[in-house]
């Protein structure tokens, strides 16, 4: 049994008894809900009076990955370092574990592993001397701390180099040691801004790999990018921000009906000409044209009513057809419907 007290004007007491025992004492800020592990409301963050974060609402659920897409300069890295305590709210809340982030800020940030988007390891450290400083840093000492930096280091692949300094290993094992040093304390929230920038494939997969693996060990994850494969590999939900504000949010297939009247059309072809893609691009109703190599991508209304016009292009032009297959619209065919603009641009 849960009784719910108010508090004040601002938090909720949260008493949970078992068989008429005592078991938990939470406390729950007024008006942003009292289910969600993450409350996010009307939350303002300016720089030189431009607004970055402009009047954001989102929840998020205890054992959710979430997914947070957008191009560079959206404001989600700007949304992560308020939410983990590093940079001011210039206004509305932010509630984690029914704690306030502006006021109670020493606690939010015990239940938190940051991976930030810049490397945060120390080069004339080892491995193990990275890990055990951060893990030093949460209060860790004597058998704990060892068995907590030797798991992490297991964790991440990296316990055979674990006497090894970082300027030894290359961006994907810098990376994984990043996420060593904010997973040692065992968070219940982990946020990962950007882990996987400017590293190879290999490296990429192990570290989504590992967001599952920390997942089902019951983490909440929030990972941001604006690489769409990656959110959508890994996401329970994603929401998606542009220019400060969040433009949509749920689940991916929640997100893909609403482009459910777009059509995405791939296209294999060869002696592809700039004269042909431009008429292309003309079109009025081709929403998007991307080549890459021998391929056509077009993301366009409606398939059947515009494709003998595309077919009739690439015949003018004798672009040759080897295949043309039609497949769903993807989270960055959303992007561009609700933006006009591609993630990457």
């Amino acid at each position: 049994m849960t009784i719910v007290m108010l508090c004040n004007d601002f938090v909720y007491l949260l008493i949970t008894f078992k068989k008429g025992t005592l078991t938990s004492i939470t406390t729950k800020e007024k008006g942003v809900g009292l289910v969600s592990f993450i409350q996010l409301k009307d939350v303002v963050k300016k720089y030189n009076n431009k607004i970055s974060v402009d009047h954001l609402n989102l929840t998020i659920d205890e054992g959710e990955v979430f997914g947070l897409l957008g191009p560079n300069g959206a404001g989600k890295s700007t949304t992560i370092k308020m939410l983990s305590g590093l940079l001011k709210i210039d206004q509305g809340q932010m509630v984690v574990d029914g704690l306030s982030v502006s006021n109670q800020t020493i606690e939010v940030k015990r239940r938190i592993g940051l991976v930030p988007q810049d490397l945060a390891i120390y080069e004339g450290l080892t491995a193990k001397e990275n890990v055990t400083f951060f893990a030093r840093l949460y209060g860790l000492q004597g058998k704990l701390l060892k068995a907590r930096v030797e798991e992490a280091l297991a964790f991440v692949g990296l316990s055979d180099r674990s006497s090894d300094k970082p300027s030894s290993f290359s961006g994907g094992m810098k990376r994984r040691l990043n996420i060593a040093c904010a997973i040692m304390h065992h968070p219940k929230l982990i946020i990962m801004d950007e882990p996987t920038v400017g590293i190879d494939p290999q490296s990429r997969n192990h570290i989504l790999d590992s967001v599952r693996a920390l997942n089902r060990m019951g983490s909440t994850i929030i990972y941001t990018s604006h690489y769409m494969e990656e959110v959508s590999a890994i996401s329970t939900r994603v929401g998606i921000m542009d220019h400060g504000h969040l433009i949509a949010c749920g689940t991916q297939a929640e997100l893909r009906s609403k482009v459910a009247q777009d059509h995405k059309i791939v296209i294999q072809a060869a002696n592809i000409v700039e004269d042909a893609v431009q008429e292309l691009k003309n079109h009025p109703q081709i929403k998007r044209v991307t080549i890459q190599d021998q391929t056509i991508e077009l993301l366009l209304g409606s398939s059947q009513a515009y494709l003998q016009d595309i077919l009739f292009i690439l015949s003018k032009h004798q672009v040759k057809i080897n295949s043309l297959t039609q497949v769903e619209p993807d989270l960055e065919a959303l992007f561009l419907s609700l933006t006009g603009r591609t993630l990457r641009d």
